[in-house]
């Protein structure tokens, strides 16, 4: 390990941040270490590690989720939205960047003008056209200044779709209106989290730069939605903390630094888990800003949400009830091969080492395990979107247990291991719900529980300049990694996101 010189400039800057020098020198042990690759036991699949409910089980998780609501059981919905829609139109801004006047035949581009009377911002298109070219959108179009309509849509002088956050976009097209990522949210909520006194708690994680926009947005939208819905809505924002931002390094492993200071960088979305730390309702719903659809095609969305949120509740029953037992010692061997069992079968636990345990061991194990924050992942069968798999992994202390896994924490080099990942039928849709608090009611802390060896490194640069980046666990990945986790199939309606504008001209945004 080299020797890491700290100014007290670079104290000072660390003490702004809420990071500690520890953090900082272990954060630059890792470029040097990297990351280890996980141990894998098999990819989850139906009947091993991903339920799929009958009828009647479903009938009966959506009763009881709505017993739930109905006896005052407190749930928030917690959205990541600080992405911006940059990505959303790289395909645009590479035509307008371009030499070509016309975007070639069959490209993203073309498809979308051919069907752009289909998009959810036709209104504000035109406006901006007309405004800067005096033309509307479809007249640019007959003229073939295809680049004008392009860069109307995009760029800051015309609607700035290219800078804005994917929150705040137009998405899908009403009679009288067109909806936003937010409205939606908020529109879901009000159909799958409303409490006994119908008031629905939403939070939204936001960038610093658009929490104004965020702010104007929901202070027009909320009193029509409460109008629409009949629905109150608590909404609260947050943004990454600056103590989750990681330093950066230079391809040599050493700190980079920018007119001499050390350069932070965010640290991806797993930094959030210690947004959703701060959340003090029992129930949480995750879900990802984008992928919503239009009311009429909501009902799968809707039941499936209780679906997840009401098995979860029942699996939250099963553990409360083993964990009343074990306190009070009311068990003997027969309970606890029942209770370990259950550890197996619903969540794919398994450790070589309970059965080498003496009866007392075995029951502080248990409670060890069944004592965690729980949570419940929709999964999908795979058809080629891209997504999270689940899998069955090895943990840091030797069980194994249901994970979700992005390709970067997988040995490519490991043959078993890619074809497991061939053969891997479903994957991750970021349709989650928790339950953070223990059964005395207090929170648990959900940064215990996170593998902070499951990061990953990427490459990326500033100014021109090569540097590291590290990522912080994902959310949903290593940052849960020590949860109680099960996966639910849910059907493939449920999973809609906008990755590209071409995506809102799907059928089940329109």
């Amino acid at each position: 390990m080299f020797f890491i010189m700290i100014s007290p400039e670079d104290i000072a800057q660390l003490e702004a941040k809420g990071i500690s020098e520890a953090q900082l020198k272990a954060q630059l042990e890792r470029f040097e270490k990297g990351f280890p690759f996980l141990v894998i036991k098999g990819a989850a699949r139906p009947g091993v590690g991903i339920t799929v409910l009958s009828k009647d089980e479903e009938e009966k998780a959506v009763a009881r989720w709505r017993k739930y609501l109905a006896e005052s059981g407190d749930v928030v919905k917690f959205v990541p939205a600080s992405g911006a829609a940059s990505r959303m139109f790289k395909a645009l801004f590479e035509f307008v960047d371009g030499a070509e006047q016309k975007p070639a035949e069959g490209s993203a581009v073309a498809k979308l003008v051919e069907r752009f009377e289909h998009l959810p911002f036709v209104r504000e298109l035109s406006a901006a056209t007309e405004r800067l070219h005096g033309a509307t959108a479809k007249e640019l179009i007959s003229q073939g200044r295809i680049k004008d309509l392009i860069a109307a849509l995009i760029l800051p002088e015309g609607m700035n779709y290219g800078g804005l956050p994917k929150g705040l976009l137009k998405f899908h097209s009403y009679d009288s209106e067109s909806r936003t990522p937010v409205e939606e949210q908020l529109t879901e909520g009000a159909q799958t989290a409303s409490n006994r006194e119908g008031v629905v708690n939403l939070h939204f994680t936001v960038s610093s730069n658009h929490r104004q926009l965020f702010e104007e947005k929901l202070r027009e939208v909320i009193p029509q939605t409460e109008k629409r819905t009949g629905k109150k809505f608590n909404v609260t924002l947050s943004e990454q903390k600056p103590s989750t931002d990681t330093v950066a390094a230079n391809p040599d492993n050493t700190p980079f630094r920018e007119n001499g200071e050390l350069l932070f960088r965010p640290g991806g979305h797993g930094a959030l888990i210690e947004n959703l730390n701060d959340m003090r309702q029992a129930v949480v719903f995750i879900k990802n800003i984008d992928n919503v659809v239009p009311d009429s095609r909501r009902e799968s969305t809707v039941k499936y949400k209780e679906i997840i949120a009401g098995y979860m509740m029942e699996l939250h029953d099963k553990i409360v009830e083993y964990l009343d037992i074990l306190a009070a010692g009311e068990y003997d061997e027969s309970k606890l091969d029942e209770i370990y069992l259950f550890l197996k079968e619903k969540f794919s636990l398994s450790d070589p080492k309970f059965d080498t345990l003496d009866t007392v061991h075995r029951a502080v194990y248990l409670r060890g395990k069944l004592d965690r924050p729980l949570r419940v992942c929709g999964m999908v069968k795979n058809e080629g979107e891209p997504g999270g798999g689940p899998f069955i992994a090895v943990n840091p202390d030797g069980s194994a247990s249901l994970q979700i896994l992005e390709s970067h924490q997988i040995d490519k080099n490991n043959k078993e291991y890619m074809e497991m990942m061939a053969t891997a039928t479903h994957f991750n849709p970021v349709d989650l719900v928790c339950y953070i608090k223990d059964r005395h009611g207090n929170n648990y802390d959900l940064t215990r529980h996170t593998d902070p060896a499951t990061g990953f490194i990427a490459m990326k640069s500033s100014h021109g300049k090569e540097l590291k980046a590290l990522e912080l666990p994902g959310l949903w990945n290593g940052a849960m990694s020590d949860w109680n986790t099960a996966f639910v199939e849910v059907p493939i309606s449920t999973f809609n996101p906008v990755k590209t504008v071409n995506d809102l001209l799907r059928e089940s945004h329109q």
